[in-house]
């Protein structure tokens, strides 16, 4: 099994929503597991990217990942 770091601040929201029932932190803890949900994908592609056994896969994962990313094609070799 993995383990996963997360933001102290998110789990501070975390514990405030589970522990002391604050539906105040709702929106903080949203937008913290999506930030950390979009980072273990793009280091997923990043991954498959770096080990892929064929370079058809790598250039494919590669396309993925800057996707992912967010980097325009411009910026692309």
């Amino acid at each position: 099994m993995k383990n996963v770091q997360i933001p102290y601040e998110l789990f501070v929201s975390l514990l405030r929503y589970h522990l002391l029932e604050d539906d105040n932190c709702l929106n903080e803890i949203r937008h913290g597991l999506e930030q950390k949900l979009d980072s273990l994908v793009r280091h997923e592609l990043y991954e498959k990217y770096k080990t892929a056994p064929t370079q058809e896969e790598r250039e494919k994962a590669r396309q993925e990942y800057l996707e992912k990313r967010g980097v325009s094609d411009s910026f692309r070799w």
